[in-house]
């Protein structure tokens, strides 16, 4: 081992025992550490049952198919019917309507149907085992137009069932694909040759992609401007949801319960629609700024947003606030977006606690204890004592009247009670 080697282990050895180990938060993330362990053998048991069973079933399945090849018998009609049925969900976008009728061999088609996907259609029946001609009775129409039976519907590609072509790949396909990616990685990097380096870094992409389910565009961040990565997370906060939603409604409160966001302020609007401009620390300290847009806001119910122009970080998220029946708000998050270097950018940002998920959990729990106690969180961007006076004014005297309400985050019953006796009487009936 070399020098310079054994002193890059030796610092990266000293800097994690440092991150896990501090006297501040190194219990927290040690226990962080050991839940992701258990939780990752939990997965990788049920990944081997599941493995397991589709490995089975496509054995039984191969089994059947040899079968099928072997016996040169004519299929019933019933069952070549559902055969041909099967098919058609993988060649029309609607197969509901199309009738299928089966007489020894001689498939008849029947219904509507539009016209791009007639020839794939036909080719799809004649490839069915035991079909020996098709009958071509359709009704073709170039546009679905007022047919009610070709409106709506799923779009099918040809050609796009192929083992790399597809995006979502079968437990069995992800297993052995990850097997000999894994072989290739350690073969490739153990050849110490640039044709070996090649071989290993295609190797980890592919038990990359085998691991993930993730297409590769998304898995790298190359072509996926907002949903290489996606995050959600569900709170319950005991305040009504008109009070929840008026915290998230102006994002200029984010920085109150936010550690990450350090300033946000509105910079005008688009066709009606507010713009902001954020102020964030990234993972190495540095401040970035982008701008945002919000797309759609439905009063105490929705909140969505998406980056605008060139930003670091491209992104979209939605809030949606339900109002629970013991006057409790559940508040669900939703953010896609794409981070350097993809999903792999945002597995190593996980590792060190620093990915938009982890920083997610810790804003909603700060702003869920501030909603409920009226306390104002200590660790967020904006600190208490950093707040101009009249900025912690606003948030401290409706905290103090929830409080006085007597529930968790209040009613709102103190507050409107000092609207009510700060109110003008109201003016004498008119004579008459």
């Amino acid at each position: 081992m070399t020098s310079g080697l054994r002193l890059l282990l030796s610092s990266g050895l000293g800097a994690a025992v440092m991150y896990y180990f501090d006297p501040a938060r190194g219990r927290y993330r040690r226990a962080l550490v050991r839940d992701r362990l258990v939780h990752a053998g939990h997965q990788t048991n049920h990944g081997a049952s599941v493995v397991a069973r589709d490995s089975r079933n496509r054995a039984l399945g191969l089994a059947a198919r040899l079968r099928s090849l072997l016996d040169r018998g004519q299929a019933d009609d019933a069952v070549l019917t559902e055969r041909v049925r099967a098919c058609l969900g993988r060649a029309v976008s609607h197969p509901h309507a199309i009738q299928v009728q089966s007489a020894d061999g001689v498939i008849t088609l029947t219904g509507p149907v539009l016209a791009a996907e007639v020839p794939l259609l036909v080719d799809c029946v004649l490839g069915v085992s035991g079909v020996r001609d098709v009958k071509n009775q359709l009704d073709v129409h170039a546009e679905p137009g007022r047919i009610p039976a070709l409106q709506g519907g799923t779009a099918r590609h040809p050609g796009a069932g192929g083992l790399f072509v597809q995006e979502n790949w079968s437990p069995t396909e992800r297993a052995a694909s990850g097997l000999l990616g894994a072989l290739a990685a350690l073969w490739g990097f153990g050849r110490h040759s640039f044709g070996g380096t090649l071989v290993g870094t295609a190797g980890l992409l592919l038990a990359g992609r085998a691991a993930t389910n993730l297409p590769m565009r998304r898995l790298i961040g190359v072509g996926a401007p907002r949903h290489a990565v996606d995050v959600q997370k569900s709170i319950r906060i005991h305040a009504p949801v008109e009070k929840v939603f008026r915290l998230w409604d102006d994002f200029e409160n984010f920085p109150v319960f936010m550690r990450h966001v350090r300033n946000v302020r509105r910079i005008g609007a688009a066709e009606d629609r507010e713009r902001w401009r954020w102020a964030v620390t990234g993972p190495t300290g540095t401040e970035v700024e982008f701008d945002s847009l919000v797309t759609e806001r439905e009063e105490n119910a929705l909140i969505a947003w998406r980056t605008e122009g060139d930003a670091l970080v491209q992104h979209a998220g939605r809030v949606r606030f339900m109002e629970a029946g013991d006057g409790s708000t559940i508040v669900h998050v939703k953010m896609s977006y794409n981070p350097v270097a993809g999903a792999v950018g945002h597995v190593i940002a996980k590792l060190i606690g620093t990915d938009p998920k982890s920083q997610m959990d810790q804003d909603l729990l700060r702003m869920k204890t501030f909603l409920e106690t009226g306390k104002l969180p200590r660790d967020a961007a904006a600190h208490a004592k950093d707040m101009p006076e009249s900025l912690r004014r606003r948030f401290e005297e409706p905290a103090a009247g929830a409080a006085r309400a007597g529930t968790p985050g209040g009613n709102g019953s103190g507050q409107a009670s000092r609207q009510a006796e700060s109110a003008e009487p109201p003016p004498p009936p008119l004579p008459g």
